[in-house]
């Protein structure tokens, strides 16, 4: 449905995207993710044919971004981060004038309208003016202006921003729900939202692609113990080394004598019991903590920020 090779775009001396390139196959619901300033949106409106790219290729639905940009446009329904509805209509008749402009023939126009208001739960305020409408709604219409031409991609940036939990909650619910009808890139810092409805996560910092994968493998071959105890560090930390499953120890200082542990040790190992057999033969340390974590998005999201922010600093 989208493929990308080597993607570039500068704002003057700015290199905003750097060289990026991946590919999202029809029925997915992908999370890009990133920081902000990352490039999220840049590469999105690229992608809708909104801003031309300085350099590489992209092709939506088939069809090249640069040179039929009138046929990609017509294959994606794009909600920006904000929502550009006129206040002064109503919902219903926003939603008409969209149709038109969408090409949407008068034979199934009501129908698309009645079918994208129900999709997206704004049925109830269809007759009311934009303007009086809460943040929450008026994302719900942007969102039913999206999908008034049935496209078969959808293009979602930052769909949540400025909205209450509540309301988080039911965008999240209505963009699920679109799920194997259409295929969905939402653009968003907040991992949550990902980990909720995706089942693939593309994260992006500072223009390049530091991970894409798959939601369930990012659990990779390790995890990792944390441990805090008041004891000699170098001595706890040789004694870990020494149980079966461990890959490598590190330790920082919590003041007054207590240490936290990280310890990696293998996916598939729990190596707590050994850890706690051990700490019991030693006299004078104290085991004040013993946790086993898995990896979360959240850390592949932290290295992959740190890993383009020390870049950066070599640069």
């Amino acid at each position: 449905m989208i493929q990308v090779d080597h993607l570039c775009k500068y704002y003057g001396p700015i290199k905003a995207v750097d060289d990026i390139s991946f590919a999202i196959a029809k029925g997915e619901i992908v999370g890009f993710l990133g920081p902000n300033g990352a490039g999220k949106s840049t590469t999105l409106r690229i992608l809708t044919s909104y801003l031309p790219a300085t350099s590489g290729v992209a092709r939506v639905a088939g069809f090249d971004i640069m040179n039929e940009s009138m046929q990609v446009r017509q294959n994606i329904g794009y909600l920006p981060q904000a929502v550009p509805i006129y206040p002064e209509m109503r919902v219903d008749e926003y939603l008409s004038y969209r149709a038109k402009l969408k090409g949407v023939e008068r034979s199934v126009r009501s129908r698309r309208i009645e079918h994208s208001l129900e999709r997206c739960r704004a049925r109830e305020v269809r007759r009311r003016l934009i303007g009086t409408l809460s943040n929450g709604y008026r994302q719900r219409v942007g969102l039913a202006d999206a999908l008034l031409h049935d496209p078969p991609l959808l293009i979602l940036d930052e769909p949540t921003a400025g909205l209450d939990p509540l309301q988080i909650r039911e965008t999240l619910h209505t963009i699920r729900d679109l799920a194997g009808q259409h295929t969905v890139l939402l653009s968003t810092h907040i991992l949550s939202e990902v980990e909720a409805i995706c089942n693939r996560v593309i994260i992006i910092s500072r223009g390049r692609i530091g991970l894409d994968s798959a939601l369930d493998k990012l659990g990779d071959d390790t995890t990792m113990v944390i441990l805090e105890a008041r004891g000699p560090a170098d001595k706890i930390a040789e004694l870990m080394r020494q149980v079966q499953g461990v890959l490598r120890v590190a330790h920082t200082p919590a003041g007054d004598g207590v240490h936290d542990f990280e310890i990696r040790i293998h996916r598939d190992c729990d190596p707590r019991e050994e850890i706690f057999k051990r700490f019991a033969q030693q006299s004078g340390w104290a085991l004040r903590r013993l946790d086993l974590r898995r990896r979360k998005l959240e850390d592949h999201f932290v290295d992959v920020v740190l890993r383009s922010e020390e870049r950066a600093r070599v640069a």
